[in-house]
C-alpha cells in the first residue's frame, strides 16, 4: 500500500507540474502580441561582399543570412595577399560588379574586362585560408588562381587580390569580439556585423527630403526594405515577424561610413554625401555616442529568431509582450 501511495503521489506531483506549465506557457503566449506595421516593397542580396546587390521577389531567412538557390548573402569575399578583407571603403568599383549564379557556376561581369565563371561547387582540394574581417578570423576557400587574376586586374590593384567562399561548417566570426555594443550571441561569415539589415523606405524619404541630391536605397545595401511605416520606426521595434512565420530581433543600429557617398552606378566617391547630412541629424544621443563617435546611425541590424522565406508584400509585425 505503501508503494502505491507513493506512486499516486509522483504521479499527482508530475500531473500537477505539467498543469503549472501549461498555464505559465499559455499566459505567456497571450502577452506576445502582434501589430502590424507595414510590409516587405524590397529585398536585396549581396553575394559577395561590397558587389552590387541582386534584387529579389523572395528569399529564404537562415541564421547567416538571406538565400535564393545557390546564392547566399555575402558569403564570397576579396581578400588581400595577407588574407584581410577589401571592401569597397578601400575599392570602389567593386560596386559595380554584377553576381548571378548560372548552371552551377558564380558568374561575375564587370565594365572593360569581361566575365569571370566559378563553380559553386569548389574542388576540396582548393585551399582554406584563414582571414580576417574587421580584425576577427574567419575561414574561407579559396576560388582559384582565374578568380584572383581576374579580380587583381580589373582593381587594377598592385598587390595580389584573392576570392573565398564560405562554407557551412566552416569557422565563423563572432560579433562581440568586433563590437562592445554588440551584446547578442550569434556566428556571421563575411557581413559587417549582423545577417541582416534593415531600413525603411520612410526613413530614406526622410533623408533624401534635406539632400541637395537624392540618393538610392543602394547606397545602403540593405537586406529587407520596409513601407508603411514611420521614418526610423525599424529603430524601435525589439522583434518583428514577418509574414506567417519568420521572426527577427534587433541587435544594433548600422553606423555608417564613407561607402555611402560611393555612387552605386559609377563607382565614384564623393566623402561628403549623404554622410554630411547624416552626421547633421542623425548621431548617437545617448551614452552610446562615446563608441558611435561621427558615425551617423542609419538602420538597424537583426538577427533571425524563426528561419523561414519571406517575400516582397508580405506584411510585417512588431512583436510586443
Amino acid at each position: 500500500m505503501e508503494a502505491v501511495s507513493k506512486q499516486r503521489s509522483l504521479l499527482l506531483g508530475a500531473a500537477g507540474l505539467v498543469v503549472v506549465t501549461w498555464l505559465f506557457l499559455s499566459r505567456r503566449k497571450k502577452k506576445r502580441q502582434l501589430r502590424r506595421v507595414g510590409e516587405v516593397s524590397q529585398l536585396f542580396l549581396y553575394p559577395v561582399k561590397s558587389c552590387r546587390g541582386i534584387a529579389l521577389e523572395e528569399a529564404e531567412c537562415r541564421e547567416y543570412g538571406l538565400k535564393n538557390g545557390p546564392l547566399r548573402d555575402r558569403h564570397w569575399l576579396v581578400v588581400k595577399e595577407d588574407k584581410v578583407h577589401v571592401s569597397a571603403r578601400e575599392e570602389p568599383r567593386l560596386l559595380l560588379i554584377t553576381v548571378t549564379a548560372d548552371n552551377d557556376h558564380l558568374t561575375l561581369r564587370a565594365p572593360e574586362i569581361g566575365v569571370l565563371q566559378i563553380p559553386l561547387e569548389l574542388p576540396k582540394t582548393n585551399a582554406v585560408f584563414t582571414c580576417k574581417v574587421h580584425g576577427n578570423e574567419v575561414q574561407g576557400r579559396d576560388c582559384g588562381n582565374e578568380a584572383s587574376d581576374w579580380a587583381t586586374n580589373y582593381l587594377k590593384s598592385s598587390q595580389t587580390y584573392r576570392l573565398v567562399y564560405f562554407e557551412d561548417k566552416m569557422k565563423t566570426r563572432n560579433p562581440k569580439n568586433e563590437f562592445p555594443l554588440y551584446t547578442e550571441s550569434g556566428q556571421v561569415a563575411y557581413p559587417d556585423l549582423a545577417p541582416y539589415l534593415v531600413l525603411s523606405e520612410a526613413s530614406l524619404e526622410n533623408l533624401n527630403s534635406k539632400l541637395e541630391k537624392r540618393v538610392s536605397i543602394r547606397n545602403f545595401r540593405p537586406n529587407v526594405v520596409f513601407s508603411g511605416c514611420e521614418a526610423f520606426a525599424e529603430d524601435t521595434w525589439k522583434e518583428i515577424q514577418i509574414g506567417s512565420r519568420v521572426t527577427m530581433k534587433r541587435v544594433i543600429p548600422c553606423f555608417r561610413c564613407i561607402l555611402t557617398t560611393i555612387d552605386p552606378d559609377t563607382g565614384i566617391i564623393n566623402m561628403m554625401e549623404p554622410l554630411k547630412t547624416l552626421r547633421s541629424y542623425r548621431l548617437c544621443d545617448t551614452e552610446d555616442k562615446k563608441v558611435f563617435k561621427s558615425a551617423p546611425l542609419f538602420g538597424q541590424y537583426y538577427k533571425i529568431l524563426k528561419r523561414g522565406a519571406i517575400r516582397v508584400g508580405d506584411p510585417v509585425y512588431e512583436i510586443t509582450d
